[in-house]
C-alpha cells in the first residue's frame, strides 16, 4: 500500500489508520502562528460508520488504500439483503440494505450502481448523483407564489419527503440529488 505524508490528504481518500479503514471526509489545513502547520481530517470508518477527527502533520505517514469499483446491476431484494449482478461476468452478490442507509429508496429496479470493494469484501455501494423520482403528493399550486424563492412539501413515488418549488404538481417527474436528498430540477 503507497503511503503518504499528512498533509497530502484530500477529501474522499481511504487511510489505513488505528487498525480499521477510513475515509477522509473533510480536510481542513490549518497554519497557526505558533508550531507546526497540520492537517485537520474529518474521518469516517468504511465498516461500522464511526467518525473520528485526527490531526495529521506533514511528517505522519499514513497508508492509502485503492479500492476496486466495479458497476453492478441492482436486480431484487429479499429479506433485507439486495441482490447485484456484474453486466461483465453475470456473478451475483447479497449485500445488506442497511449499506445504503436512508439513500436506500432511491435505488431502483435495473439500476446501475458502483460497489466499491477491498479484496473480497464490498464497503461502499455509489448511488448515481441524481436519480428521477415522480410527485406521489403535494399540495396544489397557488396562484401568486411561484416569483417567491419558496418551496413546499412533496412526497415521492418511493415515499420519501422532500420540498419542491411552488410551480411542481403531483404526478411531475423531478431529478433528485441522491447526496443531499434534495430537489435539483424538473425532469
Amino acid at each position: 500500500m503507497p503511503r503518504i505524508n499528512g498533509n497530502e490528504i484530500r477529501p474522499g481518500a481511504i487511510l489505513d489508520h488505528d487498525g480499521g479503514l477510513w475515509a477522509a471526509v473533510k480536510v481542513d489545513h490549518v497554519k497557526p502562528g505558533k508550531g507546526g502547520a497540520f492537517a485537520q481530517v474529518e474521518l469516517k470508518n468504511l465498516r461500522d460508520g464511526r467518525k473520528l477527527n485526527e490531526r495529521f502533520r506533514s511528517a505522519d505517514k499514513v497508508e492509502t488504500v485503492e479500492l476496486e469499483k466495479k458497476d453492478q446491476q441492482f436486480l431484487y431484494e429479499t429479506d433485507g439483503m439486495l441482490t447485484f449482478m456484474d453486466s461483465t461476468t453475470f456473478e451475483q452478490i447479497e449485500l445488506a440494505a442497511d449499506l445504503l442507509g436512508e439513500r436506500r429508496p432511491f435505488l431502483q429496479d435495473g439500476m446501475t450502481v458502483r460497489i466499491e470493494y477491498v479484496g473480497e469484501e464490498a464497503l461502499n455501494v455509489a448511488l448515481p448523483p441524481k436519480v428521477t423520482c415522480t410527485i406521489a403528493s403535494t399540495d396544489p399550486v397557488q396562484r401568486g407564489q411561484t416569483a417567491a424563492n419558496s418551496f413546499k412539501p412533496a412526497i415521492l413515488d418511493n415515499g420519501l419527503r422532500i420540498l419542491v418549488p411552488p410551480f411542481i404538481g403531483e404526478g411531475e417527474r423531478v431529478v433528485v440529488n441522491t447526496e443531499s436528498m434534495e430537489y435539483s430540477e424538473r425532469a
